[in-house]
């Protein structure tokens, strides 16, 4: 006998009391299996004792499923709205750079003008001392770090996001008690430079948070970058 054949038996030995008789020692089977509504055609109303009406029930589930398909729709155009939100402010803060007039009004945008443009509370960039430095290392709102701090705090990774975090105080020196959050963004100078990052700090925990989207960030650090060698014209 075949499967389908043994189904068919099967279907044709079952009753509608078997049916009946299952569900009353399953009294939560559609709660469990709402999908099984689907294959129902439920009584029209009527005055008959024994007739219950499936419709109020199927009314809730299209209900339910409706608010479910409108708290995901929100969630998608917030999402959106944010990506457009935070494109907008990368472009704006790219041309600020660009209009830099010398290194140090330059430095200016990184460490002030930034954390304003993005609406965080602090930014600062840091670099290594390794007996290489930048040049103009000591320009206000640069801060220095010793060689091999950056590789400890980061790794491998070219961005971290961080939320729920107590600020370090070898970023962002005074302001640390403010920083609940933080992106911290690796900015390759030039083989000559020493490893330095780009930091951001906001006092809202969530603000910065790992899984969070860093394609814009990571465009921002690559425009720092760039900007950096044509200021001190160094080599890639």
């Amino acid at each position: 006998m075949t499967d389908s054949q043994a189904i068919e038996t099967m279907t044709q030995d079952l009753t509608a009391e078997d049916i009946i008789e299952y569900l009353k020692q399953n009294p939560k089977f559609l709660q469990k299996n709402p999908e099984a509504c689907d294959l129902l055609i439920p009584p029209k109303n009527g005055d008959a004792k024994n007739v219950k009406d499936f419709q109020s029930f199927m009314i809730e589930r299209l209900k339910t499923d409706k608010e479910k398909v409108l708290e995901k729709t929100q969630a998608l155009v917030e999402n959106a709205r944010s990506n457009m939100n935070n494109q907008q402010r990368i472009q704006a803060v790219v041309l600020r750079l660009l209009e830099a007039r010398n290194f140090e009004e330059f430095i200016h945008i990184i460490t002030m003008d930034l954390s304003t443009m993005l609406d965080t509370d602090i930014s600062v960039f840091v670099v290594e001392s390794n007996g290489n430095d930048i040049p103009h290392i000591l320009t206000n709102g640069i801060r220095v770090l010793p060689e091999g701090t950056i590789d400890e705090w980061m790794g491998d990774k070219s961005v971290m996001l961080q939320s729920n975090i107590s600020g370090i105080e070898p970023i962002y020196g005074g302001g640390a008690t403010l920083v609940q959050s933080q992106a911290l963004l690796r900015i390759d100078i030039s083989m000559d430079t020493p490893p330095a990052i780009l930091a951001f700090g906001s006092r809202d925990p969530l603000m910065f948070e790992d899984g969070q989207g860093i394609e814009m960030v990571s465009f921002l650090a690559r425009v720092v970058e760039r900007a950096f060698r044509s200021w001190l014209q160094l080599p890639s």
